[in-house]
């Protein structure tokens, strides 16, 4: 979206306009979303994180000071979020089932015979989300959001660099390094090196 046009969607926005909202969501929302998901590693987290990121622009759009930087801003917001949710999970992990999380109303067995989805596909999709999940896990938690702002975010080192308040070299320098320790980390799955 081009400056001139966002910053009439946020004074549209800013005036109670759903339209301008529901554009901001438009634009914005996929990557949000990608960026929550990888940083969560689960669908349900990743959406209620987006609507709680629309609740916070609704409440502090008043507050954004429009000197073209709403992406930053916006992103700040998320991964303020998303570290409150990191913690919160830490700090109260939730009960262990053997269920999946839409399978809770069938019996084990009926869950497990299932005859759409081939069985491997499935499973090699898990396996390696959840291999990448674990990986992301074990990297320094500044780089790894750096990483998903990149990655997930879409978002420019430039403006990643402006949402931490630091040189663009370092953050070229912590992504660089942490997609290194990602290929090591994951290099005995998938043929990844």
């Amino acid at each position: 979206m081009e400056p001139s046009q966002l910053r009439a969607v946020i004074a549209s926005a800013r005036n109670g306009s759903a339209e301008g909202y529901e554009t901001l969501l438009r634009d914005y929302g996929p990557r949000l979303y990608g960026y929550f998901f990888r940083a969560t590693g689960k669908h349900h987290d990743a959406e209620d994180l987006l609507g709680e990121v629309m609740l916070r622009l609704v409440r502090e759009l008043k507050n954004y000071d429009d000197r073209g930087r709403f992406e930053p801003w916006l992103f700040r917001i998320a991964a303020n979020l998303v570290r409150d949710r990191i913690r919160r999970t830490r700090a109260n992990p939730p009960p262990m089932s053997i269920s999946d999380e839409g399978d809770a109303a069938l019996p084990l067995t009926d869950s497990l015979a299932g005859e759409h989805v081939p069985v491997e596909a499935g499973l090699l999709a898990r396996e390696a989300s959840a291999g990448l999940q674990a990986a992301m896990e074990r990297l320094e938690p500044r780089t790894r959001h750096m990483i998903l702002l990149r990655h997930f975010g879409q978002m420019s080192f430039r403006q990643i660099a402006d949402l931490y308040q630091c040189p663009l070299g370092t953050v070229l320098a912590k992504v660089h390094r942490g997609l290194a320790a990602l290929r090591k980390l994951m290099g005995g799955q998938d043929g990844m090196e």
